[in-house]
């Protein structure tokens, strides 16, 4: 059972919110929608939270004042990153504890116009640019207390720009990190895509040491023009002393194109509310999940498809390994607008039980208003099958090599969708690590 009026935290009240106020060196049109937000945050904090979404996901012990946002200067901090050495990328950004430490961007986009860096910096350079976007079309800050939480108190991010028709044909490479011991981290995301561009963004987060506490209340914001062409990839690998909240939408515009993929791998409870418009005809979305849970971590999806418009297309698979006391909670819902014909929508969920006492609720449902639509969803759950553990150890595997061989498997339907060969390269290294295949 969910706490539907959480304590109020004294490093999120409002003298926190004034003294964070005037840490900021941003314009009146920011700090005018953090004040709208902080104002929904504290009516939404009496306010209980949906329970179709939250019922499955208990946070009675989830305590943000435990949590603070760090002082601006930080020491710097090593991370065992899964992605930052396997590319040349044509730009990275890396933010620590709410604070960027490093951003780049090869020259040769920038004089394209591209702009890719840090959203505290950006907004007051190009607010022109990003004012329009920043959470008013994806997502919203009156969804819920969360979200009301991030868009008062965010703390910087990763925007990615471009301009029309321009394709970067080179990755690019955020990191979001925690280093200190009880640090918050509200980072946002920000991708916008003007007409005809096409940019590739491979995005992970990643805890400093295996000790430390922290909080991540995040936000995703992918917005496309027409005809415009994304592949977003969303590594989460904290460590399990980690909470982690976030809202993440896209929305994609006539003939645009988005493969979103993510792999939750990390943290103590993580839950994560993903939403996909498809608003223009001929929009097209294919999101992809690998989960994997273990000891008494708990990975909670929403996510939803919605179709907006004539002819399009949402296809999401994810699949769930689950083991020791671990519990993954998918609820998948698509929903089709009365003028949204022709539409085709699909969402799948597969999960494997490794253990006994673990446990997998797999929810999908349709919410259906056309009537010229194909529209289909499924939910399979089941153990290892002894026989093929016992077939692979007959042919000199021992049974944790066995154990990955039918794991990695499993997953190969999610791998071969996925086009950029480290990120496959990379889940499957990672679902060793999880299994205590190849040290750290």
């Amino acid at each position: 059972m969910l706490t539907a009026t959480a304590p109020r935290s004294a490093s999120f009240d409002a003298a926190a919110f004034e003294e964070f106020l005037a840490t900021r060196k941003e314009p009146a049109w920011v700090s005018d929608l953090r004040r709208g937000a902080f104002e929904t945050y504290r009516e939404l904090l009496a306010t209980e939270l949906d329970p179709e979404e939250w019922k499955r996901v208990d946070i009675r012990a989830f305590r943000a004042e435990k949590f603070a946002i760090p002082a601006a200067s930080q020491t710097s901090a090593a991370f065992g990153t899964l992605l930052a050495d396997r590319a040349e990328f044509a730009g990275v950004v890396s933010h620590v504890d709410g604070a960027c430490s490093r951003a780049t961007l090869d020259e040769k986009w920038a004089g394209k116009g591209v702009l890719f860096g840090n959203l505290s910096d950006l907004v007051r350079d190009h607010g022109d640019v990003l004012r329009p976007h920043l959470l008013t079309t994806a997502v919203k800050p009156d969804t819920d207390r969360f979200a009301a939480w991030h868009a008062a108190f965010w703390t910087g991010g990763t925007v990615l720009y471009v301009p029309r028709n321009v394709q970067i044909t080179e990755p690019l490479y955020s990191l979001i990190g925690l280093a200190a011991d009880g640090a918050a981290d509200l980072s946002h995301t920000l991708i916008i895509l003007e007409e005809g561009a096409s940019a590739t963004l491979l995005e992970e987060t990643s805890s400093a040491s295996t000790t430390a506490t922290g909080l991540h209340v995040g936000a995703v914001e992918l917005l496309l023009a027409p005809r415009s062409n994304l592949r977003y990839v969303q590594l989460q690998n904290w460590n399990d002393k980690v909470w982690h909240f976030a809202h993440q939408a896209g929305r994609v515009q006539a003939d645009a194109s988005l493969q979103w993929t993510v792999g939750a791998l990390g943290a103590k409870l993580a839950h994560i509310h993903q939403d996909v418009f498809l608003d223009g005809k001929g929009a097209a979305a294919e999101v992809n999940g690998v989960t994997f849970a273990t000891e008494k971590q708990l990975i909670s999806y929403y996510t939803q498809q919605t179709h907006n418009a004539p002819n399009t297309r949402s296809d999401l698979l994810y699949k769930d390994v689950v083991r020791d006391k671990a519990r993954c909670i998918w609820r998948g819902m698509i929903k089709v607008a009365k003028d949204a014909q022709k539409t085709d929508g699909y969402q799948r969920n597969d999960s494997l039980l490794l253990s006994d006492d673990c446990r997998v609720d797999a929810i999908p449902g349709l919410e259906i208003e056309a009537d010229d639509v194909r529209c289909t969803h499924g939910a399979t759950c089941g153990r290892v099958d002894e026989e093929q553990l016992f077939y692979c150890m007959c042919r000199g595997l021992d049974r944790l090599e066995a154990m990955h061989m039918i794991v990695e498997g499993f997953f190969q339907r999610v791998y071969d969708r996925i086009p950029v060969e480290i990120v496959r390269e990379t889940l499957g290294q990672a679902v060793e690590r999880k299994l205590g295949i190849g040290g750290e």
